[in-house]
């Protein structure tokens, strides 16, 4: 799958964020047939409350939560702003570009507010310094590539 600048601009990113929400919204009404989606009013409260999170996977094993797509000019790259992981980057607004070519996956989770999980993935697009990771957690692959490039050029 290519995500160019048609799939964020056009139909295809509002379509699959949609496509989250309805998803979400039917498992907490699994009884309502989906034919009556539009008539039900708690349903109907349900999915206009809820929130999507899109999550951005790059080629060099960043990451990162937009929260804002940003229309520029040109077809050949994405910009967005960032939310940031970390508190101390809170502050301030990321502005981020990427080419499209460098965009492997896109995930959007879709939660309605009062059921919002307290403990929110880190995005490690803005993580800092890292130590080894907690048990059971990944470690990060972009340690490695950093240390094959440095011996290569040593």
């Amino acid at each position: 799958m290519h995500f160019n600048y048609d799939w964020w601009f056009g139909s295809p990113y509002d379509e699959r964020t949609e496509e989250a929400k309805r998803r979400c919204a039917k498992g907490h009404f699994p009884d309502l047939d989906p034919q009556k989606f539009d008539e039900d009013k708690d349903y109907q409260t349900f999915y206009n409350a809820m929130e999507a999170r899109t999550i951005l996977y790059l080629r060099d094993g960043f990451s990162y939560e937009i929260k804002d797509v940003i229309s520029a000019p040109g077809t050949t790259s994405f910009t967005f702003e960032c939310m940031p992981a970390d508190e101390a980057y809170k502050v301030g607004c990321f502005v981020v570009t990427v080419p499209f070519d460098d965009i492997v996956r896109v995930e959007i989770f879709a939660v309605h507010p009062d059921e919002k999980p307290e403990d929110m993935p880190s995005i490690k697009g803005f993580a800092g310094a890292q130590g080894p990771p907690p048990p059971g957690q990944r470690p990060d692959e972009r340690q490695g590539l950093r240390d094959e490039h440095e011996q290569g050029s040593a």
